[in-house]
């Protein structure tokens, strides 16, 4: 499975998105910090994923969030509640 994921910062409300074939040890790797681009945000929450079975689709849509600001904006409305708790 093909996921891709949204993450927001415990520390300072960062929101990260990101692609996986392992949700769960992705997570744990951004939680240790032994991601670059995140390790200064740790610890995350997962807020949200989408799973697919072709890893272009999860390539696809991982692009359109975050290079389209209405995508990713109609994806913050739909995990509103996560976004302000």
């Amino acid at each position: 499975m093909h996921c891709v994921y949204l993450l927001k910062s415990k520390k300072d409300n960062f929101l990260y998105i990101g692609r996986t074939d392992n949700i769960e040890n992705r997570v744990e790797k951004h939680n240790k910090g032994y991601v670059l681009s995140t390790k200064i945000h740790a610890p995350f929450e997962l807020l949200y994923y989408e799973a697919y079975l072709h890893p272009k689709d999860a390539i696809e849509r991982e692009n359109k969030l975050k290079h389209h600001g209405s995508v990713i904006g109609h994806l913050k409305n739909r995990v509103k509640n996560g976004l302000n708790s």
